[in-house]
């Protein structure tokens, strides 16, 4: 049995908030300036006087958000500060990372910027987290009580639900008792969470929580997800493109997961292998400088889905061009060292053709792999982790 406790939604009460209790409220804006007034007066009206409270925006637009947030702030009873980053380093997730680690309070609720994550469930979410003791509290569209009816069309509705399914599928253990992995609205102790492990890419930080450094004990509340205020969703191909990269990338974090998905990649390049082949035997080039070219449109089909799939948070160690050439080299040597290989277990060790080839490609793939991430991932022995803060101004408002 994991060692992960959860606590059932049905089993929390309705009580009073325990005291003394405090909470930052992390939002992360993208050109919200039509929202984010009408989110701090939803703010400013639901949560009580005796819960201490702060707002920190990090925000990554290219409007006036910022300006509109710093004349909205002055009707404010709650200190509130902006997090302008010029460089938007993992997207929404990297802004709420910012937001963790500058959050001051026991409790963080991340939220959205848009209105559809009511305020008013805010002191619900920490009194609920202080009950049970839980260190993650989810807000779920997904459990009695809850709804989804702010997504706007059957297509998104259907996005939603096939992404929950998928992040389910590939994550039971982690993300069991978490109905709605997919939610943008949750509290965690600020205890339970270490900013510094999490490797965000896109907007769906929950998962990223929940699988790097997901806390023993969760629970869940229901809540209506609302319509926008204002504006049009931020949610696009290129952002499901980005969780589906974010999947992968968590999914092969460990190094069994990570070996069998190079192994994988490499088996899809024999399809731009052979297509390479085709094209140029076709145009009366010899068969051997034929198949010299065509590997290289292989080489390079593996190299970018590994730098998007599997290596993605370790390609600052080297400039790319370093990457591609170290990668091109050792996939190069793999051909090379296979026919000698094959050679010395048949005349050596007496093996069948067949079976001395099985062996050398084995060999060849351990190989390769150590040295792909030895020589192409791993830092410069001597050289520290280049660290991107993305330039992030902080203003008080």
């Amino acid at each position: 049995m994991s060692q992960e406790s959860i606590v059932p939604a049905e089993v929390v009460e309705t009580a009073e908030i325990p005291e003394p209790g405090a909470v930052t409220i992390v939002v992360p804006t993208f050109n919200e300036a039509a929202n984010v007034r009408q989110l701090l007066r939803q703010i400013t009206e639901a949560v009580p006087a005796r819960l201490p409270c702060e707002v920190v925006f990090v925000d990554d637009s290219t409007d006036d958000t910022p300006e509109v947030i710093e004349k909205a702030a002055q009707d404010c009873p709650f200190p509130v500060t902006v997090l302008h980053r010029e460089e938007p380093v993992g997207g929404l997730g990297g802004a709420v990372v910012e937001g963790l680690k500058a959050a001051t309070s026991d409790w963080i609720v991340v939220m959205d910027g848009d209105c559809q994550h009511p305020p008013s469930l805010v002191p619900d979410l920490v009194a609920t987290g202080e009950r049970a003791n839980a260190g993650l509290v989810v807000a779920s569209r997904y459990i009695k009580g809850g709804s989804r009816a702010g997504l706007a069309g059957s297509y998104r509705v259907f996005v939603s639900r096939g992404a929950t399914w998928l992040t389910k599928a590939l994550f039971p253990r982690r993300l069991h008792g978490i109905s709605d992995p997919m939610s943008g609205f949750f509290a965690i102790r600020r205890s339970a969470v270490t900013a510094e492990v999490l490797q965000p890419l896109g907007y769906k930080i929950l998962l990223e929580l929940a699988v790097r450094s997901r806390p023993r004990r969760v629970t869940e509340v229901p809540f209506v997800f609302q319509d926008r205020f204002a504006g049009e969703s931020k949610s696009t191909a290129q952002e499901g493109f980005r969780f589906l990269r974010h999947l992968a990338g968590l999914r092969t974090a460990s190094p069994v997961a990570r070996m069998v998905g190079f192994g994988l990649i490499g088996l899809t390049g024999f399809l731009p292998n052979l297509v390479g082949l085709w094209a140029l035997t076709a145009t009366g080039m010899h068969y051997v400088p034929a198949e010299i070219l065509a590997n290289q449109l292989g080489v390079a089909w593996n190299f970018l889905l590994i730098e998007h799939l599997l290596f993605r948070e370790r390609r600052r160690h080297r400039r790319w061009w370093d990457r591609a050439g170290r990668f091109a080299l050792l996939a190069n040597a793999d051909l090379v060292l296979r026919i000698p290989l094959i050679a010395v277990f048949v005349h050596q060790f007496h093996l069948g053709v067949l079976s001395a080839t099985a062996l050398a490609l084995v060999t060849t793939f351990v190989l390769r792999y150590a040295g792909t991430e030895a020589l192409v991932y791993l830092p410069r022995r001597g050289r520290e982790k280049p660290v991107r803060d993305g330039r992030t101004a902080r203003r008080a408002v």
